[in-house]
């Protein structure tokens, strides 16, 4: 599944909403959204996810202008208004109000489950604003991935929260490596630094080819064998928008 936006923007420059940005995101290889000021992220991710309709340019799902489509398979991560959990919010509390809003019995077991899975069970009780960037990402980024039918992510403006792009987007890097989809939406200066480090992420006919699924990242968690890219539990139907 290959997510193209081609000349995409909204309003007129100078001082456009979102100024013309391009970008091709497919499997095991994210697309790189740089933009600047506080709303450009949120339209360039509503846009890519296709929530909204660009004036300028189209957004392409496999080469065919397909908005519902795009919806349906793509979920946005930690948007700004749309998509983030309260600050205060714990972990824990994330992974349960999902299950709930999914219909998932929210049992503490069924949740410690997935936190395992993850492998963040220390953070469970940590408010979300107070854990590393890299965990956040990885928290939403995977619960998003739960939910049935989504092969796609938008991830919008980690830098924001702080620490090395390198530690997030090791986050990002590993996602993609199994067959995800992934538009990241970051600044400018976040998106020089994942240029660079974009060499780092094989194609993916060779990672499917020489089966070198780990990473070198010592806290990637173990995943069953298979072409799925979710987590295998109980909770395949979490919602993905409704932490906000």
């Amino acid at each position: 599944m290959t997510i193209e936006l081609d000349h995409v923007g909204i309003g007129e420059e100078p001082g456009a909403a979102l100024p013309v940005v391009s970008a091709v995101a497919a499997p095991g290889r994210p697309g790189v959204i740089a933009v600047e000021t506080e709303q450009a992220p949120v339209l360039a991710s509503l846009v890519a996810g296709g929530r909204m309709q660009p004036e300028t340019g189209r957004v392409l799902l496999d080469g065919h202008e397909d908005a519902a489509a795009i919806r349906k398979a793509f979920a946005l991560v930690d948007t700004p208004g749309i998509a983030e959990p309260f600050p205060v919010m714990s972990v824990r509390r994330i992974v349960r109000e999902e299950l709930a809003f999914a219909e998932q019995r929210p049992s503490r077991q069924h949740v410690d489950t997935v936190l395992d899975e993850l492998g963040l069970r220390e953070y469970a009780d940590t408010h979300v604003q107070r854990v590393p960037t890299d965990v956040r990402v990885r928290l939403l980024a995977e619960l998003a991935l739960l939910r049935d039918g989504v092969t796609g992510l938008v991830i919008t403006s980690p830098e924001r929260h702080g620490g090395a792009v390198e530690g997030w987007f090791a986050v990002v890097r590993d996602i993609a490596r199994r067959g995800v989809t992934v538009v990241l939406v970051t600044s400018k200066a976040a998106a020089a630094t994942v240029e660079h480090l974009l060499d780092t992420v094989e194609p993916l006919d060779t990672i499917q080819t020489t089966g070198t699924t780990q990473t070198e990242d010592p806290e990637d968690v173990a995943r069953p064998d298979g072409d799925d890219a979710r987590l295998q539990s109980d909770t395949d139907h979490l919602p993905t928008e409704a932490t906000a």
